[in-house]
């Protein structure tokens, strides 16, 4: 099995700064997205969530309009029962015989009356139903063109950054193949620990160019020396000089 080169010092630095400046341009792409791809995923919970409650309030509607449908067979029931008893009454032999027919188109006529006081409040409801129906519809079809905008947006960019993006990927992995795994892991934790992802900072006026905390002159003549790795001791990065990429290794 082949082993790794032994590096030097500078070497390994310029490595991990060639690393870093990579993982830069990476992250000016993923800003360059933005915060497209979590909109497009939110937006198309909001879509479903709508499109569910527009389902749900075509339901309800269908459901009142069955019940005004159950409620229109009883007037047609009622009013035949109410003609035939009027038909009855023409041949009643007593009185009995009469007020029981009359009771019952009485009877008849006020079911009539709760059947068509009972559409009449449902009518309303299903007014108000579809006036909430439309406003939701109207947010859906919003919220889809949105999305659409959205998607539109995202691909062009995605398009845009796609080749250059896994270019820089390649040459990241190649770099990390020959970056010995202790300071990669270091690299990496170090990254993961700063929102900026900065790990490997050049020394800028005199200040670390993490933390612009003041570095001293022994420190920067130690780092210009490229000898060892050092760290800033305030923020843990690692410190170069901002030439190192401009001088071959020795």
């Amino acid at each position: 099995m082949a082993t790794k080169k032994e590096l030097t010092v500078e070497e390994k630095l310029k490595q991990l700064y060639e690393l870093q400046l990579i993982d830069n341009e990476l992250t000016e792409l993923k800003i360059l997205k933005g915060e497209l791809p979590v909109e497009v995923s939110d937006l198309e919970d909001q879509i479903e969530g709508l499109q569910t409650r527009y389902n749900k309030q075509a339901n309800q509607i269908s459901e009142q309009e069955s019940f005004i449908a159950n409620h229109k067979a009883n007037i047609q029931e009622a009013t035949a029962l109410i003609e035939r008893y009027k038909t009855q009454l023409d041949n009643v032999k007593n009185n009995r015989e009469y007020e029981a027919l009359t009771k019952e188109v009485e009877m008849q006529e006020l079911e009539i009356q709760l059947s068509n006081k009972k559409i009449g409040g449902t009518e309303v409801e299903i007014t108000k139903i579809a006036e909430r129906q439309n406003e939701t519809n109207i947010r859906l079809e919003q919220k889809k063109a949105d999305l659409e905008q959205k998607k539109v947006e995202l691909k062009r960019i995605t398009e845009e950054t796609e080749k250059q993006e896994k270019k820089l990927l390649k040459e990241s992995e190649k770099l990390r193949k020959n970056i010995e795994d202790r300071l990669l892991f270091a690299y990496d934790r170090t990254r993961n620990n700063y929102r900026n992802g900065l790990a490997v900072v050049p020394v800028e006026r005199n200040s670390c160019g993490g933390c612009f905390n003041h570095i001293p002159p022994q420190v920067q003549l130690e780092i210009g020396m490229r000898k060892k790795i050092i760290a800033c001791e305030h923020c843990g990065r690692i410190l170069v000089d901002g030439n190192i990429l401009e001088t071959e290794a020795v």
